[in-house]
């Protein structure tokens, strides 16, 4: 069973890739915006960056999630999730061990480009600070970075070849 998190700042495709991706794998996708708790949700809405006490539950619950796979059938399951620092990847790692990162790369300059383009309750306003916040994945953690250019069943193919899956 796979357990796979599609990473990386808010506007960098996580949930577009990741539908893809678990299409493509044979998985069930879970955005992990549906995840926060209402208190989250609320605090990013009113353009307040979270803090890590406000993410922990969250990691918590996304690596739990991811641990206990997806709908019966699939054959694992794809989680859209910031985890823009080592030590989220790590507190979803301390619950699902097998985890496995695809991190989006995007350059900046598209990032607002597509933030100013949608409708999410995370404001633009807060894209700086996830940036900011980024920390790309490690030599020692399990996944690839992917750069999220072109088609997204591309993008998806070359997560899935560079995950060897």
């Amino acid at each position: 069973m796979r357990h796979i998190v599609v990473m990386g700042p808010s506007g960098s495709g996580k949930s577009v890739v990741g539908v893809a991706l678990a299409a493509r794998v044979g998985a069930e996708f879970v955005d992990g915006d549906d995840l926060h708790p209402e208190a989250n949700v609320a605090k990013m809405s009113a353009g307040v960056p979270l803090d890590d006490l406000d993410r922990a539950p969250w990691l918590r619950t996304v690596g739990e999630r991811l641990r206990d796979g997806g709908a019966a059938g699939a054959g694992g399951i794809v989680i859209a999730c910031s985890a823009l620092r080592r030590r989220y990847r790590d507190a979803i790692r301390e619950v699902c061990p097998d985890a496995v990162f695809v991190e989006l790369a995007v350059p900046a300059d598209e990032l607002h480009r597509r933030m100013s383009s949608r409708e999410h309750f995370m404001p633009p306003s807060l894209l700086d600070s996830q940036i900011a916040t980024l920390e790309p994945l490690e030599a020692d953690e399990e996944g690839a970075r992917v750069e999220n250019a072109g088609d997204v069943d591309d993008v998806a193919a070359r997560a899935a070849a560079a995950l060897a899956i």
